[in-house]
């Protein structure tokens, strides 16, 4: 049987895409294989993760388009943008994307192309379905949690569709909130548990698809 080819789409230090590699090389997630890493930004370490493991990585940086396209809506730009994007990793001929901390919003010119060759694309989110979507949830969470609104927040991996972080979850995990703990120590717990749950999460999404 042929392994399962991921693209992962990345924008920072890579902590996720290297849960991923690692299950993957110890069999956690079986049959599989990492073909393709894309990054939207040049400096994000992920890429150097990749690359020591003999993965093929590559750069799509927004802002060529800006200057390519000044006389375009900051909108039309990304479209033009994430219609590029769909053709990088299209021509890797992957059976799932994940998206492990890609900060950018996929615009339909991304996701139909997808859609369109039975491609799903997943996310993992650090908060609870429906609770805070979007930018900055760990910190948004901590501040709910000092005005005594939530006593828990929690991870999800969930489909990519065009409304951000609403797709229909896959895996959910709670995390219970502790008084007296500081934001940067919720971080890191919610990231090691980020860790385990991605790996989960892919092997659902490739399951399911399979």
């Amino acid at each position: 049987m042929a392994s399962r080819r991921i693209v992962v789409l990345i924008s920072g230090n890579g902590t996720n895409l290297q849960a991923l590699i690692d299950a993957i090389a110890s069999s956690k997630i079986p049959n599989a294989k990492i073909i393709h890493v894309i990054s939207n930004r040049k400096d994000a370490y992920g890429l150097q993760r990749a690359e020591k493991a003999g993965i093929s990585t590559s750069y799509h940086n927004l802002q060529k388009y800006k200057k390519q396209y000044p006389d375009q809506s900051v909108e039309n730009i990304r479209a033009i943008y994430d219609r590029d994007l769909a053709e990088m990793v299209l021509k890797n001929t992957p059976d799932l994307v994940v998206c492990a901390g890609f900060m950018h919003i996929l615009a339909d010119t991304f996701l139909q192309p997808l859609y369109e060759v039975g491609v799903p694309i997943i996310n993992l989110h650090p908060a609870l379905p429906g609770q805070f979507n979007g930018v900055d949830a760990i910190a948004r969470a901590h501040q709910a949690f000092q005005r005594h609104e939530i006593t828990k927040t929690g991870i999800m991996i969930h489909y990519v569709i065009s409304e951000v972080d609403m797709g229909t979850p896959i895996l959910v995990k709670e995390i219970e909130l502790k008084l007296g703990e500081s934001l940067e120590d919720l971080e890191q717990r919610i990231h090691m548990v980020e860790w385990q749950t991605i790996v989960e999460g892919t092997n659902m999404a490739l399951t399911r698809s399979s």
